[in-house]
């Protein structure tokens, strides 16, 4: 199979778009202490406190912080009691993403025609109130424990929504330039990945654009298959991963491992200067996977001219790719959690409406050499 990648599509008319978003609205993180991953997330990351819910404002059950970076926002919650779902989807998987939350104009329309289509209802239309207006909300399951709540926000005004009140601190430290989610890319379980594609065609109205088989993402070790969806207007990627067969254990295969099933493997944030985020970033201690130097010593080669100095992106370990409509800048932290399952991509793009397909391999490699270190290659 070769690599695959489709011309970007007109905007279907409106009677086929059954399912319009209008981007990721949020991504909440369920943890085991709420509080302290908020203040992580300032202080590595460079968010800023905005939204607090939890006993305070008659919430018993759990603690929820929100933190947000330009239009970037996180939910961090945390249960206060054992014996809830909360705290056993903590207990099964470790810190991880819980939810993919989709802006949508409307929440009770998203529900029924997914719901119509096949998916699997989560949550049914719900409104929250209160003075500052109301927020629709719906939900649908996808892979692994992971949910799409579907978010209609249009008629509030407050700071985040109805039972959440605006959290006020001292400490918020500068941003360090992360704007969006650019993607979200799930690992799935062995012969999951086109099951899960069909889902998202066929509940969702995705598009698979981008298609990876083992031959392009592999290394002497290990090896992934990959496909990207894509909703009509692009503002909405999720690659999904799926583990191929190698001499040793792949990256996907340890995440679902260690996070005992599928789910969330990384949260790609765009930023608009890659050089001067990464560098605020490694200055606050965040972590990221090491690239060989013989990386660069080709790289003008294999990507042609960029509007680029190389000397920081050597120094740094950013890497770049090239596809028909320009190019990328990328990165990619360490796990941030204690299990090797969430990171974090960092990246910019120059024209590219790809997914750095020239730089899979030293990516692997650079994985497995984490990998080894921790036993599990």
């Amino acid at each position: 199979m070769e690599t695959t990648l489709e011309a970007p599509k007109a905007k279907a008319a409106s009677h086929t778009d059954f399912l319009p978003l209008e981007g990721t609205d949020y991504v909440e993180f369920y943890v085991g202490n709420a509080k302290q991953a908020a203040h992580f997330y300032k202080t590595a990351f460079g968010f800023q406190s905005l939204a607090y819910s939890g006993p305070e404002t008659g919430v018993r059950e759990r603690a929820s912080y929100v933190i947000r970076q330009n239009n970037l926002t996180f939910v961090l919650t945390t249960p206060l009691r054992p014996n809830n779902p909360i705290a056993d989807h903590i207990y099964e998987h470790g810190d991880g993403v819980k939810v993919l939350a989709l802006r949508v104009p409307d929440a009770t329309s998203a529900w029924k025609e997914t719901t119509t289509r096949g998916g699997k209802s989560y949550l049914e239309p719900k409104t929250l109130t209160d003075e500052q207006g109301e927020i629709v909300m719906s939900g649908i399951h996808t892979y692994g424990d992971t949910v799409h709540l579907f978010i209609e926000r249009k008629n509030y005004r407050g700071v985040f929504m109805p039972g959440f009140r605006r959290w006020e601190t001292t400490y918020n430290p500068p941003d360090t330039g992360l704007q969006y989610v650019d993607h979200c890319v799930g690992n799935v379980g062995w012969n999951q990945m086109n099951p899960r594609v069909k889902f998202y065609e066929e509940v969702m109205g995705f598009r698979n654009i981008l298609t990876f088989d083992d031959k392009d993402i592999s290394t002497e070790y290990s090896a992934l298959m990959s496909k990207v969806m894509s909703n009509g207007n692009g503002f909405v990627k999720f690659p999904i991963n799926e583990p191929a067969e190698g001499k040793k254990k792949s990256q996907v295969e340890e995440y679902l491992d260690f996070y005992n099933g599928e789910g969330v493997q990384h949260v790609a944030v765009a930023t608009r200067n890659i050089v001067e985020s990464v560098t605020q970033l490694q200055s606050r201690g965040v972590e990221f996977l090491k690239i060989p130097t013989t990386y660069y010593e080709t790289l003008p080669e294999r990507v042609g001219h960029i509007d680029e100095d190389l000397e920081p992106l050597q120094r740094l370990g950013i890497l770049v790719d090239r596809d028909n409509e320009g190019y990328l800048l990328q990165i990619f932290t360490k796990p941030v959690e204690d299990r090797p399952t969430l990171f974090f991509e960092i990246i910019q793009r120059k024209g590219a409406k790809s997914f750095g397909k020239g730089n899979f391999k030293a990516l692997f490699e650079a994985l497995e050499k984490e990998q080894e270190l921790r036993g599990n290659l």
